[in-house]
């Protein structure tokens, strides 16, 4: 049984080590093939992360193993990440919007719903009306979002690495789309 935990930016220090642990195992995979720099790159960043406004990091636990996590943080109106290479439209630009920074399954623990778990659990009421994320296209994960109707809306070309979709969410169609989905599997018809 997996249990998920909503936590708050106190609550997340004593976490940084199994956090940091699941970052390095995933992260490792291909395509991002990342080492100890880029690690010790998350841990020193996740510490400042959870202070920012709006911050929420969810959990997920198999006894007593961290086997997923998904936080982020409120992206303010008026801005956009540091390294796009257009705005976005201009309701998206003008309005606050949830940026997930990470959201990390262990792959013992994939195709088992955790992630879904964790993406809903995340982003469940949230004021912002807008959620955006970046999003390797070489990834697994660039797909599940398109299924899961994120869309692009504009590209981000880092120093290093592979240049990363910048995806929106609408959050309200989140909503809408949970309801269909909670009505149909109760056996309600449409």
């Amino acid at each position: 049984m997996v249990a998920f935990t909503t936590r708050q930016p106190a609550d997340t220090a004593s976490l940084i080590d199994a956090l940091t642990d699941l970052y390095a195992l995933v992260y490792a995979e291909p395509p991002y093939g990342e080492g100890p720099a880029q690690v010790a790159d998350f841990r020193a960043r996740f510490a400042a992360e959870r202070a920012r406004p709006g911050f929420r990091l969810v959990t997920a636990e198999q006894g007593d193993q961290l086997v997923g996590f998904a936080y982020g943080w409120t992206m303010p109106a008026g801005t956009w990440w540091s390294r796009a290479d257009d705005d976005p439209q201009s309701d998206v630009r003008n309005s606050d919007k949830f940026a997930v920074l990470e959201w990390i399954v262990h792959p013992r623990h994939r195709d088992r719903g955790i992630g879904a778990g964790l993406m809903r659990r995340l982003l469940d009421g949230r004021p912002e009306p807008w959620a955006t994320l970046a999003s390797d296209p070489r990834s697994r994960a660039r797909s599940i979002y398109r299924r899961n109707g994120w869309r692009e809306a504009g590209r981000s070309t880092l120093p290093w690495g592979p240049p990363m979709d910048l995806l929106v969410l609408r959050l309200d169609v989140t909503e809408r789309a949970r309801t269909r989905r909670d009505s149909t599997a109760a056996g309600d018809q449409h």
